[in-house]
């Protein structure tokens, strides 16, 4: 399976307030192992941003001056997550904004690019209850460092949203893994039958068939011919003509 681990950096908390998206980063999980592979961009939002929002991120609109506009990358981005699984921290939050940015251009909204969608910050409410969900919390919970998470930056979360997933989800890596276990294929069944030693066959002496054959005959005169084994030793003796 092809999954996409995906943050994004904001101008604000709202898309709905005319707030873009100023930062993408993805790193690719391919059957649960990180592949290298990572698709990283800063965009010019062509508006200011919250002084809030550059306290979290630290991007500020002259870094961003001579960026390019989303409608510049949509295609590469479109390419990248296209078809995959993304797994994403707070999904609202981001696939809100991606399907803001996407719409301005007139393309198709994240639904319709990649195959589904996972939270993370969905399956750590669900996981354990009551309990902090933030991607720092993840991370002391699952004994992640990020000592180095000192500003949001979307490439560095998703890399650390990455390990996080795969330690919330290895339980059942671990159960599909035992599973396989158990159940041997078809081949290897044959093959531990095959690796059976073979039975022994005692046969019976020439002395102890005949022994065997005057028994039967004793048994046979002295129940008038009603002897079913002497009848199953001689078949023929007991064929009707049919």
């Amino acid at each position: 399976m092809r999954q996409i681990v995906l943050d994004t950096e904001t101008t604000g908390l709202d898309w709905r307030s005319g707030h873009r998206v100023i930062e993408i980063g993805c790193v690719e999980l391919l059957n649960r192992n990180l592949t290298g592979r990572h698709y990283h961009v800063y965009l010019n939002p062509d508006r200011d941003i919250d002084a809030e929002a550059i306290e979290v991120h630290g991007i500020t609109e002259e870094f961003l001056a001579d960026k390019p506009r989303f409608a510049d990358i949509a295609t590469e981005f479109e390419d990248f997550v296209r078809d995959a699984e993304l797994v994403i921290h707070n999904a609202t939050f981001d696939v809100g904004f991606l399907n803001h940015e996407l719409s301005l251009i007139g393309r198709g909204a994240i639904a319709e690019l990649c195959a589904n969608v996972v939270d993370t910050l969905r399956m750590a409410k669900e996981q354990n209850p009551g309990k902090k969900a933030s991607l720092n919390a993840l991370c002391e919970r699952h004994q992640i460092d990020n000592a180095h998470r000192t500003l949001h930056g979307a490439l560095l979360d998703a890399e650390i949203l990455a390990e996080v997933y795969l330690a919330m989800t290895r339980g059942q890596e671990s159960l599909i893994m035992d599973l396989e276990e158990v159940a041997p294929s078809a081949d290897e069944a044959a093959a531990g039958l095959a690796e059976r030693p073979a039975l022994k066959i005692v046969r019976a002496a020439d002395d102890e068939l005949a022994e065997h054959t005057k028994t039967l005959a004793d048994i046979d005169k002295a129940s008038q011919g009603k002897c079913v084994w002497l009848a199953a030793d001689n078949p023929a003796a007991s064929n009707d003509g049919y």
